[in-house]
């Protein structure tokens, strides 16, 4: 599947900083096409369906795996999520970057489907200062909380089938890094 522009897929564990670090990279690169992950998963105070998330019934998730309309899509957490297709297809026939912020699963599907394209890991600066913002976050329960950080320790052993690896000590330096790699990905 060749698309015309680059596509940079962005993952790394829960509570690393991925939105953060992508929002900074997007201020300062706003041809950058966010793709918008498709969920099962209930909204968070403050997002907003379209915007943060597609949130999706289990039914309605079921039906667009069906139909082939994700490009990935994986469980992680007790919830699945996914890429929608068409969108990034139509952004990147459009030329435009396009980045995609996605879990370790689906990272390696893309792979498979796409393998032109980046992947780059974002990585916390040490264990204990992701451990401190997922429990910072008050947004999940204990369980759920735990149920990440097993998956992010799996996430953090498979670090070096990326590309890149991008540091979040600084999510200015981390976001400039972002920006480079789209940068180059651009004139590739």
């Amino acid at each position: 599947m060749s698309l015309g522009a680059p596509i940079i897929v962005v993952a790394g564990p829960s509570g690393v900083g991925k939105g953060t670090v992508i929002a900074w990279a997007r201020q300062h690169m706003p041809q950058a096409w966010l793709s918008v992950s498709a969920t099962t998963r209930a909204p968070r105070p403050g997002e907003v369906d379209g915007v943060n998330y597609h949130f999706l019934t289990p039914d309605a998730f079921d039906a667009m795996v069906r139909a082939d309309a994700f490009l990935e899509w994986a469980e992680y957490a007790g919830n699945r999520y996914g890429t929608p297709l068409q969108p990034l297809l139509d952004h990147a026939a459009a030329g435009q970057p396009v980045l995609l912020e996605i879990e370790l699963q689906g990272a390696r599907q893309v792979r498979e489907r796409l393998p032109e394209a980046t992947l780059v890991f974002i990585a916390p600066p040490t264990w204990d200062e992701l451990v401190r913002r997922l429990n910072g976050r008050g947004t999940e329960a204990p369980e759920v909380v735990e149920r990440r950080l097993a998956t992010a320790r799996e996430e953090m052993a498979a670090a070096r089938e990326f590309d890149v690896t991008i540091l979040n000590d600084d999510v200015e330096r981390a976001g400039a890094a972002l920006v480079d790699l789209l940068g180059s990905a651009t004139t590739k």
